[in-house]
């Protein structure tokens, strides 16, 4: 007789409930072709996940040409876990970045710290062993009421993962603006190394081949999380807590460390990390890059609470899981490893010729669906797009049109003091960013450097995006973004290799806002070419938007890069008295639009951005690259946010840096001398004796070069501009984070 608890997960559907599981009319019909008849319940719970936003792409998957995704370096590019490329002598580095912003913002802690562990099993999952992690932070208005609470929460849950897992936090960013008060951003990136001949992929390959569970139990936590994170958030988003999940970082190192001894065995032939749509996303997807089907026996599913249906065990996003396929007779060597690590691992299924998955429980069959179609014909939209109406306005805005500076003293305080420019160590000092012992470059640096253990190589890797600029031009401000990621590696010694990236926007179904995504996507592939950092991996975030209110266009890139011998790797900040300054690229300030100076001291986001100068920004990066390998220079810093004066300023913050004395040149407006944040400029430093080797150098590579002063004294002075103690700015730099959000 079959069991009552079948016709639970078996039974007809209703309309309602197709809309509710966030199907439309179209989509509902595309699935019941597919299917050759309805689902029931626990089918369209199925379709409901692989269908969302969140886990098929279908507003930004007809753009994805738009980047080049391969290049001499590239072993994996996008569609894996994670993206590798090679970085020499047998070794490769894998990376990639997410998002985890919805179940942040419901519930900080759980919400980062779960994007911490689902980034870490991605670089894992492929067989690297991760050995540095970042991350992208974006939040409301620093005095917004919810925003102590959502920073707090949020730097705790990163930090909480990241230190119990042993995987230093060696850099990121963190932003406000209030276009974030109803929907943060939370991005996380994680960056692994391994040997170019131990590659693992989410395949389920070999017929006949078992399908094993191995990790932590699965339990009612995160089910729908990924639909969740396709909509937009409104009255009784607060409700939606159960759909976030709660991690457990100590079960994740014994996972990680388990995983890393069984690829050792000739056991494994695919795996994948049971993330977003947990074990129906890992089944559909292993199935259908092999071209394969799975039998799914969920009777076999370790479970952490009773009386689970089947309906409940597919959309589970319960953590620290993997979906494994094993070499038919090999069974016991997996178990007995992940048993040996206190994991459950249990034989749940295995690999069929029929390219279906069919999935019983309590001995019946829930689910018989081709898996292929669900993983690549989800629906595919090119949605209308039109420009927004709110740009007529913001670029005709002209900067000039404001009065000029008549005393820059107090408007250099209050930008060192604001909590954008403002140090982060509040942050940092909570992540341990020195565990493993190779981090060469810490938090606060223009880019972060981590040494492969047992190499001379080093890598190194930054994150960024000038939201203000996309939301103002998304086409030149998200190549800006792009090229300013590349500055940021190449002011620190490294070549940039690849980059990956969090595309992060409002509601895509309003044309204003999906044109925003197009003109962006456009920007960043044309950008790729020219820099040529193909992309490798990445994730698209939509609908980050509340009652209507879409935050600003956030495309992150997150770029790494190679330096050897890691040795050469540059620090940033003054390093003593008596060093010359120059400006290396463009000599004089002059773009205002979209800048920290405008958004700061005008309280404007308006005008346009910088147009991206890709010859100008190779020659200045790879002036600055060869210099630092030559140990001509003594500091690199990124004239970027707040322009030069602000990198004056921020060489002076670091622990024993002397204050500098120069003078800009031209003879234009102050707030463009001071403030105006032109492409392709490097602020560097160097000793006197090396002066006409860094002018020789830089000539041969046709980059200007400007000397302004020295380096010396406890005041930054800029001749008749600024003229204040170091002291004075570092006092502001070091509390104006804390002082803006309210942390003690």
């Amino acid at each position: 007789m079959k069991d009552s608890r079948i016709e639970s997960v078996t039974r007809a559907i209703t309309q309602d409930e197709v809309s509710e599981h966030g199907l439309t009319p179209e989509e509902f019909k595309t699935a019941c072709r597919i299917l050759g008849r309805e689902p029931n319940i626990t089918e369209l719970g199925i379709f409901s996940v692989m269908w969302s936003e969140h886990c098929s792409y279908k507003s930004s998957r007809a753009f994805f040409h738009l980047f080049p995704t391969e290049g001499p370096r590239v072993l994996q590019g996008p569609g894996e876990n994670a993206g590798i490329v090679d970085i020499g002598d047998g070794w490769a580095a894998c990376f990639k970045m997410e998002s985890h912003n919805h179940p942040s913002f419901i519930e900080p802690f759980q919400g980062a710290a779960t994007g911490v562990g689902g980034i870490l099993r991605d670089i894992f999952t492929m067989g690297a062993r991760p050995i540095a992690n970042l991350n992208s932070l974006r939040f409301g208005a620093a005095d917004h009421p919810k925003t102590e609470f959502l920073v707090s929460g949020v730097v705790n849950g990163i930090s909480s993962y990241g230190n119990c897992m042993g995987i230093p936090t060696v850099g990121g960013e963190v932003t406000f603006d209030p276009s974030y008060n109803g929907n943060i951003l939370v991005n996380a990136f994680s960056l692994g190394v391994m040997k170019t001949d131990a590659i693992f992929l989410g395949s389920a390959s070999g017929i006949g081949n078992p399908v094993i569970y191995v990790g932590s139990k699965t339990g009612k936590d995160g089910i729908h999380g990924a639909t969740m994170a396709s909509e937009e958030f409104g009255e009784g988003s607060e409700e939606k807590r159960p759909t976030v999940q709660k991690g457990d970082p100590f079960i994740e190192k014994l996972l990680l460390e388990a995983c890393m001894e069984v690829f050792e065995t000739d056991a494994v032939v695919g795996i994948q990390d049971m993330g977003a749509a947990g074990l129906t996303c890992s089944t559909f997807e292993m199935a259908s890059r092999a071209g394969n089907g799975v039998e799914l026996n969920l009777d076999a599913i370790p479970q952490r609470e009773k009386n689970m249906t089947a309906y409940e065990l597919l959309l589970s996003e319960s953590q620290e899981r993997m979906l494994l396929v094993a070499e038919k007779g090999k069974e016991q060597v997996v178990i007995d490893i992940f048993s040996k690590w206190g994991l459950d691992a249990s034989v749940c299924g295995s690999v069929t010729d029929t390219g279906r998955a069919v999935i019983t429980w309590l001995g019946e069959v829930v689910a018989d669906m081709p898996a292929a179609p669900l993983a690549d014909e989800a629906p595919r939209y090119e949605r209308p797009h039109s420009r927004p109406s709110y740009l007529d306005e913001t670029q005709a805005f002209e900067p000039t049109n404001l009065p000029d500076i008549e005393d820059a003293n107090p408007l250099m305080l209050e930008l060192m003091g604001h909590p954008n420019m403002a140090s982060k160590r509040w942050v940092f000092r909570q992540y341990d960013h020195m565990v493993g012992a190779d981090t060469v470059i810490a938090p606060g640096a223009d880019a972060a450097v981590v040494r492969v253990h047992g190499t001379d190589k080093g890598i190194a890797m930054s994150s960024d995006c000038n939201s203000r600029w996309v939301y103002l031009d998304p086409y030149d401000g998200a190549g800006m973004a792009l090229v300013e990621a590349a500055r940021n590696l190449s002011c620190v010694g490294a070549t940039p290799l690849a980059i990956t990236d969090c595309l992060n926007f409002g509601n895509p179904e309003k044309p204003g806002t999906m044109w925003q995504l197009v003109e962006a996507m456009r920007g960043l592939g044309g950008a790729r070419k020219e820099m040529e950092t193909p992309v490798i991996s990445g994730n698209v975030s939509l609908y980050n938007e509340t009652d209507g209110q879409a935050i600003h266009p956030t495309p992150t890139v997150g770029m790494v890069g190679l330096i050897e011998p890691v040795e050469k790797a540059l620090a940033g900040g003054f390093k003593e008295a008596g060093h010359q300054i120059a400006i290396l690229g463009t000599p004089e300030g002059k773009h205002l639009g979209g800048s920290t100076y405008l958004n700061v001291i005008h309280g404007l986001t308006s005008g346009r951005p910088p147009k991206p100068d890709f010859e100008a920004e190779r020659k200045v990066q790879g002036t600055v690259r060869a210099l630092i390998h030559e140990g001509l220079l003594t500091t690199a810093h990124d004239c970027s946010d707040g322009g030069v004066a602000v990198a004056l300023v921020d060489s002076s913050m670091h622990d024993g840096a002397p204050g500098a004395r120069v003078t800009l040149p031209g003879s234009g407006r102050t707030d463009e001398r001071l403030f105006g944040e032109d492409g392709a400029r490097i602020l560097v430093a160097y000793k006197p004796e090396d002066a006409d080797a860094v002018k020789a150098m830089a000539a041969s590579h046709g980059t200007p070069l400007t000397e302004i002063g020295q380096t010396g004294g406890d005041r930054i002075e800029i001749t008749g501009l600024v003229d204040l103690p170091v002291a004075a700015l570092r006092n502001r730099w070091e509390t104006g984070f804390e002082d803006a959000v309210g942390l003690s």
